[in-house]
């Protein structure tokens, strides 16, 4: 992948991190069986501001940066 695409990527996920002061998300746990009864679980995940942050330096050092010659 070009790195001008991944740095446009890391960049505007970056802002949208940043926006939200930090995006929560929820993915499946595992499902638990007690006497008969199927129970789905669910973790709450959060990405921090600062993830977004780091994410967009990087993306702006990766466009800025110039590639080294071979």
């Amino acid at each position: 992948m070009n790195t001008k695409v991944v740095s446009i990527i890391l960049i505007t996920l970056g802002i949208v991190v940043l926006a939200y002061s930090g995006i929560t998300f929820k993915t499946s746990g595992k499902p638990v069986d007690l006497l008969g009864v199927h129970i789905e679980t669910t973790q709450s995940r959060f990405i921090p501001p600062v993830a977004g942050a780091i994410a967009l330096i990087g993306g702006i050092v990766l466009l800025v940066a110039r590639p080294r010659g071979t």
